[in-house]
């Protein structure tokens, strides 16, 4: 019996070296050892057999056994080593990057250039000593409307006929709903004059075309204080169309009608483009509307609680949508809502 069980193990070891040299994988190569050496193996299955020889013939068996487990072993662990290196070849060469190929471009996002407008405009007035105020965009009708001396069934409201919620809350249609706040938590003599701006987003139920938005951005700006005039309404305006659209820019101003101002104007700025000459920006005139602007009503300042006999005020309303066509040259204001990054891309030049 010695004798087959020593040449089922040289038979054994001559088959696992073959497959051994054969294998392709790690896994390929574990299964190897499981199947030859684990416990339910074929090397083990003949160990079991030991218990029935003789005394003597035991040690002849495990020393064929042991001849087994060192050929078996050596084989195993050169395999092992040349299938790890194939396999880490075989890694790198599938994660190797073509040095060769021109790199992937990652585009970098830019502010709108709405927003660049906006705080264009923020960066100016802070530099003339003014406050920047935010409101809320769903306002009460008493400070969008009667406090801008427009009491229910003005027909003036007609102009700014917005989105109502419910009778009494709506969409602002301006920002000025925020000068109406400001005033009556303002504490002249403790604060001394009010300079701000307010600027943000508003809506009136309008028909969009090139011109028209149903939403639109203003930036509105009040300063109130004792004997305030005409004269220093001018000067702020002329400094801000010199600084926003160029240093030989001049301003005019035309009587107008707003109901929260009294004498009202509307300002023009000397074309940028003819630099007043005329042309088909500036319709042949020479000079381009941009704002309307006046002396505060003293009907707004006393409903708010500043007294119109001891102060006065000028306020101005700026559409940043209007005054980004104009100094770009854009020709549709819905360009800026559209999300076209052929269009957005162009004003790269703005803040980051």
């Amino acid at each position: 019996m010695i004798k087959e069980l020593q040449e089922q193990v040289h038979t054994l070891i001559e088959k696992a070296l073959e497959d051994i040299k054969q294998a392709s994988s790690s896994q390929e190569l574990q299964d190897l050892r499981v199947n030859y050496t684990g416990k339910k193996g074929e090397l083990t299955k003949i160990s079991k057999k030991m218990k029935d020889l003789d005394k003597e013939e035991k040690p002849q068996l495990g020393q064929f056994i042991n001849q087994f487990h060192t050929k078996f072993n050596e084989a195993f662990d050169l395999k092992q080593k040349q299938i790890a290196q194939e396999e880490l070849q075989a890694q790198l060469a599938k994660e190797t990057i073509d040095v060769t190929l021109p790199g992937r471009i990652q585009s970098q996002g830019v502010r709108h250039i709405l927003t660049q407008t906006r705080e264009e405009l923020e960066d100016l007035f802070l530099g003339m000593g003014y406050q920047i105020i935010e409101g809320p965009e769903v306002e009460l009708d008493t400070y969008n409307f009667e406090r801008m001396n427009l009491p229910r069934n003005h027909p003036a409201r007609d102009m700014q006929d917005t989105f109502y919620i419910s009778e009494e809350v709506l969409l602002r249609t301006h920002t000025s709903p925020v000068q109406a706040r400001t005033l009556e938590q303002h504490n002249f003599e403790k604060d001394g004059p009010l300079k701000m701006v307010s600027p943000g987003k508003v809506f009136r139920r309008d028909t969009d075309d090139a011109t028209h938005s149903h939403q639109f951005h203003q930036m509105e700006g009040l300063v109130v204080a004792p004997r305030i005039t005409l004269a220093d309404l001018k000067g702020t305006l002329l400094q801000f169309a010199k600084a926003f659209f160029g240093e030989e820019r001049e301003i005019r101003l035309r009587p107008s009608f707003f109901s929260f101002t009294e004498p009202s104007v509307e300002v023009d700025v000397s074309c940028f483009k003819c630099g007043g000459e005329g042309c088909s920006i500036c319709k042949q005139t020479g000079w381009i509307e941009v704002l309307g602007a006046g002396i505060v009503h003293p009907n707004v300042l006393e409903m708010s609680g500043v007294d119109a006999e001891r102060y006065s005020g000028f306020a101005f309303g700026v559409g940043i949508d209007r005054v980004a066509m104009l100094k770009y040259n854009i020709d549709d204001i819905r360009h800026f809502y559209q999300n076209d990054l052929r269009f957005l891309n162009q004003f790269k030049g703005g803040q980051n």
